[in-house]
């Protein structure tokens, strides 16, 4: 399961943000000042840090800019209502990979951190994950090997794989799987996941993709 650090002084806001991806499979750890942030993110290893900028005790961009001095290379988004271009200069020299003006919709900050986790992830996890005694999945070429030999995949089917195996054990709604694997100028197909998600099951097993009726997909 993912961890993320959420920064924010509006205990209303932070308390939602927190329960939306709570709900989304995320492990949320929350606090609302700067130097409570800078001691969590020391003690603990995060996936991805949401910082507001106007914190107490210091605020966002600083806090950003201290982590990276120390060698932290953790994903970071600021979500806040600073949204000037000079704003937004200030955030992305301080370190950060992406920055969310206030308001904004949950859905969007969801997308976002998937895709940001998903990058994460692909650069630091090791060349392969071991499935089970015969499969092995080899993330920089995204292909799937049954004892040695290359298994024959269409490149959704693949891109798909990659996301489940990233996000083991959590529920992926279908709006969240059609955002990874389909590019902005592609027309996501239910019809078409359905026929990937049968022939991953037939490669794989049945038992590792369960359907959550109306929710989503779990690889296991």
């Amino acid at each position: 399961m993912s961890k993320i650090l959420l920064v924010e002084d509006d205990e209303t806001l932070c308390d939602l943000i927190g329960e939306y991806l709570k709900d989304a499979g995320f492990d949320v750890c929350v606090c609302s000042d700067a130097q409570s942030a800078a001691d969590l993110a020391y003690e603990q290893k995060f996936d991805l840090f949401i910082f507001d900028v106007k914190i107490p005790k210091g605020d966002g961009f600083s806090l950003l800019k201290e982590l990276r001095k120390s060698g932290d290379r953790t994903p970071a988004i600021f979500a806040t209502s600073l949204n000037t271009l000079d704003d937004l200069e200030v955030g992305f020299k301080s370190g950060c990979d992406d920055y969310l003006k206030k308001p904004y919709e949950l859905k969007e900050l969801l997308l976002r951190v998937n895709s940001l986790i998903k990058r994460n992830f692909s650069h630091n996890f090791d060349d392969f994950v071991t499935i089970d005694d015969e499969f092995k999945f080899y993330f920089a070429s995204k292909e799937l090997r049954r004892s040695g030999v290359p298994v024959a995949l269409s490149n959704k089917e693949r891109e798909l794989l990659a996301l489940f195996l990233q996000n083991k054990n959590r529920l992926l709604s279908k709006d969240e799987i059609f955002s990874a694997i389909y590019a902005f100028d592609e027309t996501p197909s239910e019809e078409a996941l359905r026929t990937y998600i049968k022939n991953l099951r037939r490669v794989l097993g049945e038992e590792h993709i369960i359907n959550r009726r109306n929710a989503g997909y779990l690889y296991v």
